[in-house]
């Protein structure tokens, strides 16, 4: 059953097929028009800690026009600029400082203040610290249009009979990015950024808005979108795709409401033509800045991560296909590390998850530290969040204040960044040690706000409180599954006949696969199958079709577990809410409460993977552990959070297991933490793993096994 298909959509897959093994990512990343390579970090990313600060809002020019700031704001600007401030940052160890440079009141209007982040860029070189320049995407237009009248012609019309302004700042209009004009105009501010002020790093903001729904209104956003279906499918599969395949008339989709599922082709056209259009500028401006100076590093702000947002139809953000043009990504997602009131551990796992997965890193506010040492970011102060940050992303600790914060930090903070620069050797090239793949499909998490998110977060937040070693993966990975024991598919609904092949492939050479509720029941463009694509797998029959308008059954089978070749696959009815989401809202931190089969669902994992996991921790589920390699250095690294510090401030005795590398045996288990003492750890080999036990955790330990 699962590989019979209509008459008609047989015709249709024997040239799409063709299409779809050339682009199998799958998502508007790999379409026609995208030619730019990929970014390669530069040597001097690789080699060193990234801890950051950052002033990108404090300029006079902004501050006034923006209201609602204080008489001192312009002595602080000052204080920023001087000598005093740098020398601090640096005994602080901060190796990167993000500061203001182009806030979209046109280069004329902001020169003075371009003038003083040259001597501040100047004066952090000079104490060994790298500079990023903050350049946003909006347009002050009372000022920028006296230098450039002609921009009026990149500015966004009206949208649903509102203006469209960055928030309720009004004088910041929004414009479509991909306009020549503008285009040229923000390479000018790169130019004039690396050229003049020899910056280290380009940090673009207002990543999350630039593609958002209105505007892709702006009269040349109509005619680019009419190009992009024209040139992305041959005229018969276009008509398949739309049943028409003249699209000089197209018009973008306008709606006021929120939708649960997106079924409309040209909606979920227009989705992806919205991610390509972004994409395709970051890899315009990745190639522009790499031509003037190959080691200068791109970071940009797509805000969200993955916190339950649907990030594609909402913001035009695709990760995949976005974060190839760029070496770091801001989250401003919020989830700050701790446990609720509810019992719900929060965190920017994911987020750290998935830019991992692609080769990137993370930027967030792990500490934002004022003069008078306040801290406005975190439950438990910002050691968590520094301690997250070390554990989860890649050699970098965040940003732990602005440019003043130097002057007052929090005692424990400074012990926490001394702590991450002495043991850095600890954190470098490192990769995850990882039993489950989760996946993430293009089609499935970008046009269904509901079943899709909610299983899937939920799924994730299984295997992170129950320490079950985890990557999240998107469409391309599913070519090669190798490193992996098993493939989660949390209501996978939306997968072409490609990955059904590469899922199948994967459990005949011994993968496991977990599989729940509506996985593989449709194909890639959101089509009804007849049946489970996976059925010969799962060995269950999909529900009653009821129409397009009608959420699917969940089945009422319970648990199936099947032996297929040498893989194993068990099939869920439901990952089972303890706090179920409405319909059509985010899947966001209030919702992740552990589901109420969360024992089913681990027991699953654990079957599918032949009871073999790389890691063994016994402990409350509030703490959280991540396991690396280094495989240069013949290492194994074990990070240990404690999320619920504030209730349970020092945990005794923790029992832990891990599996060896093959042909390896342990030299010696050393214990590291900056809420302790060193020490050695006594450990006992047996099986291919190793035993011991950590004797306290506070809020962050580090558990080093040197092997030989």
């Amino acid at each position: 059953m699962c590989k019979r298909l209509t008459v008609v959509t047989s015709i249709f897959f024997f040239a799409w097929v063709a299409w779809q093994s050339f682009h199998a990512k799958g998502s508007a990343a790999q379409i026609a028009g995208e030619s730019a390579e990929p970014t390669s970090p530069p040597a001097w990313f690789d080699s060193e800690p990234l801890i950051t600060v950052g002033n990108w809002d404090s300029m006079p020019i902004f501050r006034r026009r923006v209201g609602g700031g204080t008489t001192w704001q312009e002595d602080d600007y000052r204080k920023e600029h001087s000598e005093e401030t740098v020398r601090k940052l640096k005994e602080l160890g901060v190796t990167l400082a993000i500061i203001h440079f182009y806030k979209g009141f046109g280069l004329e209007a902001e020169k003075e203040h371009e003038e003083d982040a040259r001597k501040l860029a100047s004066l952090l070189h000079k104490y060994g610290i790298r500079v990023g320049v903050y350049i946003g995407s909006t347009i002050a237009y009372e000022t920028f249009l006296a230098e450039k009248p002609e921009a009026a012609d990149w500015f966004v019309p009206d949208f649903q009979g509102r203006p469209v302004f960055y928030d309720d700042q009004t004088f910041r209009k929004r414009v479509y990015f991909m306009h020549p004009g503008y285009r040229e105009y923000m390479k000018r501010v790169i130019r004039h950024a690396i050229e003049d002020l020899k910056v280290d790093d380009i940090d673009f903001d207002n990543t999350s808005m630039q593609a958002q729904a209105p505007i892709f209104q702006h009269p040349l956003a109509i005619e680019d979108f009419r190009n992009y279906l024209a040139n992305k499918y041959p005229r018969e599969v276009l008509e398949k795709r739309l049943g028409f395949s003249d699209v000089r008339y197209v018009l973008p989709p306008r709606w006021d409401k929120p939708l649960r599922t997106i079924n409309d082709p040209l909606f979920q056209e227009w989705a992806d033509f919205r991610c390509h259009q972004l994409n395709s500028y970051y890899a315009e401006m990745a190639q522009f800045i790499h031509s003037l100076n190959p080691n200068v590093v791109i970071s940009t702000n797509p805000h969200s991560g993955i916190s339950g947002r649907n990030t594609i139809w909402d913001q035009g953000v695709d990760y995949p296909g976005l974060l190839p043009y760029m070496d770091l990504v801001w989250t401003e997602e919020g989830d700050e590390a701790g446990v609720t009131p509810e019992g719900i551990l929060v965190s920017k796992i994911r987020t750290y998850k998935m830019a991992s997965s692609l080769g990137k890193r993370v930027l967030t506010y792990t500490a934002e530290i004022y003069p008078n040492g306040t801290l406005t970011s975190g439950k438990a102060g910002g050691k968590l969040q520094m301690a997250e940050s070390m554990a989860y992303n890649r050699q970098c600790l965040g940003e732990v204040g602005d440019v003043l914060a130097g002057y007052s930090p929090a005692v424990d903070q400074r012990r926490y960044i001394k702590f991450f620069v002495d043991h850095f050797d600890q954190y470098r090239q490192v990769a995850n040690v990882a039993d489950v793949a989760v996946l993430h499909s293009h089609t499935s998490m970008a046009f269904n706000n509901d079943r899709p998110w909610q299983s899937t977060m939920l799924f994730e937040q299984v295997l992170i409180q129950e320490k079950i070693p985890f990557d999240i993966i998107f469409d391309h990975q599913l070519k090669d599954l190798s490193r992996y024991r098993v493939l989660a598919l949390a209501d996978q609904e939306c997968l072409s006949d490609v990955q059904l092949e590469s899922i199948r492939n994967f459990v005949h050479q011994g993968g496991g696969v977990v599989a729940t509720e509506h996985s593989s029941l449709y194909t890639e463009w959101r089509l009804r199958r007849p049946d489970f694509g996976l059925e010969d797998l799962l060995k269950v029959k999909g529900p009653l079709w009821h129409g397009p308008s009608a959420p699917e059954d969940i089945l009422t089978t319970g648990p199936v577990r099947n032996a297929v070749g040498r893989g194993r696959v068990v099939y869920l009815p439901e990952v089972k809410p303890a706090a179920e989401k409405p319909t059509m809202t985010a899947m966001t931190s209030e919702y992740w409460k552990l589901p109420a089969n969360e024992e089913e669902l681990t027991a699953a994992v654990k079957w599918a993977a032949g009871q073999r996991l790389s890691l063994e921790v016994k402990v409350p589920t509030t703490v959280t552990a991540e396991l690396m390699q280094q495989n240069e250095k013949g290492k194994l690294v074990l990070h240990l959070l404690n999320y619920g510090v504030s209730r349970s401030p020092s945990i005794a005795n923790i029992d832990v297991s891990v599996e060896l590398i093959p042909g390896k045996k342990v030299r010696n288990v050393s214990f590291l933490s900056p809420d302790e003492e060193t020490s050695a750890l006594p450990f006992a080999e047996k099986n291919g793993r190793a035993d011991f036990v950590v004797p306290r955790l506070q809020t962050y330990d580090l558990v080093v096994i040197q092997l030989e």
